[in-house]
């Protein structure tokens, strides 16, 4: 079918599965960068003549297989990818956006958020634009950041294609953070990592060892639960008012429902129906001209808020509903705060064992309180990109660092290595493993590091951590731009924040804070951001001195336990006596993260600690901070790491662009893998391992491909940012 937007030609070939699209002029593309593609391409749809119940699933595999036939750069058709929210879909007579809807749909879908912490849009780090969860919801704050986000998307479409590679000219790589050893002295070979995101897949595993897998997503039995054939009750009519209402698409802040045979029992199940199908609404019943009546509203206010279901929850079932999430490009403090958002309920209502990278395709296991089971089904309606099932209730919620590890299915494309390199590459990783480094993620990738951060923290140079943070750093683009150079030129944090539409990133609360504290009090206002996101800062610094002193060991003892070394007896670390040296290897050492409650090793490598942290003007001997929050006890942690259940096969391919990897969701949806080709032009090495927690996947796919992981290295690796 063909259709013309805005006077210009858009011609839709319809491909099973896949989709051709061809869009000529550049009025088109104008009309594009305004809109955002996912908006265009549902318009689109709307007029390919294909039944509409079956659009969402044509909308997912759009998004999989489509080919842009246009002259965007490879980082415009990246930047098109980050979607959260799916918009419902027109209806024939829906011709056009309104600005104020598509300013709700782009605040529910901004989200700036990989092994362990987040930033921009194709890395995360802690410091330049973290989603930041709000102790204290502010409804205020939500209705600005949702009135000006419309300017910021623009704003953050401007620049060319080649911004983000210019940026990442001053980002790190991992000699500057300590990581400059290898297990094994055999040569490596190249190959790109997370060309796709669909190539890196990681299932988390759960405090039991079972591995967390998404593959049921029936709702429980539940007698005090409404079923579906409640939701008749509502005409065609009440429910499209209130989903305009749910998704602020008209100007009313309530919609009124008659009950036409009024009885008890009929609002009741009025009652039941519209927060069973509309998530973030909720209901009240009302006398108007002698008439009783039913009130449709958003929640609102902090009251409500802090009690995200006011009527009885039943005492036979938990007071938690467990589910597995399943979540495509998303951190997951990202992915709660959109949950959250669709749910009209606080972040902190929300548990789990550990955080999973944004760039990837993650699986885990989430906890939250007195919200059900069929409530959280239906965001699989409203949310792209994400899906909830196995669901439960159980009386207990879930606790950072319960979990037993991840499991991860990688993909390296394009390797250069023979089959014989890469198995003996395998081979060693299985049988000796690799050296425990924190991973870049760690470091952040801009040119300011966040162990700069975290070690003026702890020199109590509060001024200095202001400006690290809030500077303009160079090659930066997007939202943070102008605020950071408002900044710079004023002082004034309340002009820097007007810059800002989103304001709960990392620098928008501690202009909140320097806007409420003054800028002699920078150590408050610092504490308003978020505890774990300012924590990360020093956590950073401890890392980037384990990695350095952990290089120096391997460099100058090898692989072997020595007399000196520390081992652990229980939770206790012990030196090494000489007539014990035998009965320990290389995977029974730790080495500490430096603080005041640890023991250092009894060789000269427990001078090395000293000495680094002297070059920094740190005194490793006085490690507690006037602000306790900030002193740091320190832990320990394993040299060596040998992954469990190593598995890899060697794959053949033509098409960058197919997926070769089975997803959950593809499994339940029963969506076969493309057939790969026997006779295909690149290589690709797919590897299964597992790893304890806290260990980072990027540092054993860096001992097999003998090569540097940063995104300043793949960056120049990687020539099409895809998925």
């Amino acid at each position: 079918g063909g259709r013309k937007w805005a006077g210009k030609a858009v011609g839709v070939v319809w491909k099973g599965p896949r989709v051709s699209v061809c869009i000529l002029g550049g009025g088109s593309w104008w009309m594009l960068r305004i809109l955002g593609l996912n908006l265009v391409f549902r318009k689109i749809f709307s007029h390919v003549p294909i039944k509409a119940c079956h659009l969402t699933n044509i909308w997912t595999n759009f998004e999989k297989n489509c080919c842009f036939c246009t002259f965007l750069s490879k980082m415009e058709v990246e930047e098109t990818n980050n979607v959260a929210i799916k918009r419902s879909l027109p209806d024939a007579g829906d011709e056009q956006i309104e600005p104020e809807q598509y300013k709700k749909i782009k605040l529910s879908e901004t989200g700036i958020s990989s092994d362990q912490s987040g930033t921009g849009k194709h890395t995360e780090i802690i410091e330049s634009g973290l989603q930041a969860l709000p102790s204290q919801p502010d409804e205020n704050n939500v209705k600005e950041d949702e009135e000006e986000i419309d300017t910021a998307v623009l704003e953050e479409d401007e620049g060319d294609g080649d911004s983000f590679a210019d940026m990442m000219k001053y980002g790190l790589v991992e000699e500057d953070v300590g990581i400059t050893k290898f297990v094994s002295s055999r040569q490596g070979f190249s190959g790109i990592l997370k060309e796709r995101y669909s190539d890196f897949v990681v299932h988390e595993i759960n405090k039991d060892g079972k591995i967390v897998v998404l593959d049921d997503l029936s709702v429980p039995a539940d007698e005090e639960e409404p079923s579906e054939d409640i939701f008749s009750v509502l005409t065609a009519q009440d429910k499209q008012r209130l989903e305009d209402l749910q998704q602020f698409k008209n100007k009313e802040d309530s919609v009124t429902i008659e009950v036409i045979e009024d009885t008890k029992e009929k609002r009741t199940v009025i009652h039941q129906a519209v927060k069973g199908l509309f998530p973030g609404l909720e209901t009240k019943t009302e006398e108007r001209e002698g008439k009783k009546v039913i009130v449709a509203y958003h929640v609102a206010g902090k009251t409500a808020l802090a009690n995200p279901r006011k009527h009885s929850w039943p005492k036979s079932r938990g007071s938690y509903c467990h589910f597995v999430l399943y979540k495509e490009n998303k951190d997951t403090m990202d992915a709660i705060n959109v949950l959250s958002k669709y749910l009209r309920v606080k972040p902190n209502i929300f548990s789990y064992m550990g955080t999973k990278d944004k760039r990837a395709i993650t699986v885990q296991e989430i906890a939250v309180v007195k919200i059900t089971a069929q409530r959280l089904s239906h965001l699989n309606k409203c949310l792209m990109n994400f899906k909830l099932g196995n669901f439960s209730y159980k009386k207990y919620p879930l606790k950072l660092g319960e979990l037993q590890g991840n499991s991860f299915t990688v993909v390296l494309r394009n390797i250069t290595g023979s089959n014989q390199q890469v198995a003996q590459a395998m081979t060693s990783l299985r049988d000796i493993g690799f050296i425990n480094y924190y991973g870049m993620q760690r470091f952040g990738t801009t040119a300011v590091p966040t162990y700069q951060v975290g070690k003026a923290i702890l020199h109590n140079k509060w001024s200095e951590v202001m400006d690290l943070i809030l500077k303009p750093r160079p090659g930066e683009r997007g939202y943070l731009v102008k605020c950071r150079e408002e900044w710079a030129k004023t002082k004034d944090p309340e002009a820097a924040l007007r810059k800002l539409p989103v304001k709960r990133c990392v620098e928008g609360q501690l202009l909140r804070g320097l806007a409420k504290y003054g800028m002699k009090n920078i150590a408050s206002a610092f504490g308003m951001i978020p505890r774990n996101n300012r924590l990360m800062y020093i956590h950073s610094y401890q890392s980037y001195v384990w990695n350095k002193v952990v290089s120096k060991r391997i460099e100058e003892y090898g692989l072997q336990a020595v007399q000196g070394d520390l081992v652990l007896k229980g939770v206790t670390a012990v030196p090494i006596e000489e007539s014990d040296v035998a009965k320990h290897t290389i995977h029974d050492v730790v080495m500490p993260l430096p603080g005041f409650d640890v023991l250092y090793p009894k060789h000269k490598i427990g001078k090395v600690y000293e000495e680094i942290m002297a070059v920094d003007g740190l005194d490793i001997n006085n490690m507690k901070h006037k602000i306790r929050d900030y002193s740091l006890s320190g832990a320990y942690r394993k040299i060596i790491i040998r992954p469990q259940n190593v598995n890899w096969e060697i794959l053949v391919y033509d098409d960058n662009k197919i997926p070769l990897v089975h997803t959950d969701v593809e499994k339940l949806e029963s969506i076969p893998l493309p057939e790969s080709s026997k006779d295909g032009k690149y290589k690709a090495l797919k590897m299964d391992f597992s790893l304890p927690p806290s260990t980072y996947a990027t540092m054993a796919i860096r001992e097999v491909l003998k090569m540097d992981t940063s995104i300043k290295n793949q960056t120049q690796l990687n020539t099409v940012w895809l998925r």
